[in-house]
């Protein structure tokens, strides 16, 4: 049976490639829509989203459920599945290989977000799902009463830890400069929470523990001085990176 060829491939399932489905559909192009994971990306981590015309705000799932009624009702295909190449054909098609078969198509885009920074330090990948979390909405319940740290100093920091205060018993939030770089009226919430701790001018230098965190190391910038600080969960929030993958040779960034 001859393959398909579709007129748009479109690689990640989240709020962009959702909405890019709905576009190429109305303009009456046939779609293929591929994710490896659940469809909505980073997006369906946010319990609140209010900074989009909604008459209400709300949560990052109720979005993707919308979005991924409106490409099924307009008649997108679905793939689920990881792209693992990724080819272009002399005839200016390109091939897609997933997992388990792979697709063709006359437009490829590439909607496949970002993935999370680290911060570099000893022992970081070892306690992935050990205690290193990177959702402290997702996480924070497992650490109810526990003393915790949040790395990073933007907004998503600040937020991450005013929201464990509320759960955790301590809050370390540590970042390496010597001033928080969110918004000021994010930044401000930090005064009312007594159990969160700034840990300033400072990187982590090591995760610690058997099986599971148990300590951070960090050491100050200007001092040198280390210090160990004993907590069950860390909260990584130093940012993202292209999740560009299979497709770093096709697009250079």
């Amino acid at each position: 049976m001859q393959q398909k060829l579709y007129d748009v491939i479109i690689a990640g399932a989240g709020p962009a490639g959702l909405t890019a489905a709905v576009y190429a559909r109305r303009a009456g192009k046939s779609v293929l829509l591929i994710e490896k994971e659940s469809f909505g990306g980073q997006i369906t981590l946010s319990p609140h989203v209010e900074n989009y015309p909604f008459t209400r705000p709300m949560s990052g799932n109720e979005l993707v459920e919308v979005l991924v009624e409106q490409v099924m009702n307009l008649g997108a295909d679905v793939e689920v599945g990881a792209v693992v190449a990724v080819s272009e054909n002399a005839d200016k098609t390109v091939t897609v290989r997933t997992d388990y078969q792979e697709f063709t198509g006359r437009t490829l885009i590439i909607a496949t977000g970002l993935k999370h920074r680290l911060p570099g330090a000893e022992g970081e990948q070892r306690f992935i799902g050990s205690g290193i979390s990177f959702c402290a909405v997702c996480d924070g319940a497992f650490f109810k009463d526990k003393a915790v740290a949040v790395i990073g100093g933007g907004n998503t920091a600040v937020q991450d830890a005013i929201y464990l205060s509320k759960i955790c018993s301590k809050v370390y939030l540590i970042h390496r400069r010597s001033e928080f770089r969110a918004e000021k009226h994010v930044a401000d919430g930090l005064a009312a929470c007594a159990n969160i701790e700034p840990v300033l001018n400072s990187t982590v230098v090591r995760f610690v523990g058997e099986g599971k965190l148990s300590e951070i190391v960090v050491k100050n910038r200007e001092t040198g001085e280390e210090r160990e600080l004993s907590v069950s969960g860390a909260f990584i929030a130093v940012g993202f990176a292209p999740n560009n993958g299979v497709f770093a040779e096709l697009v250079k960034l």
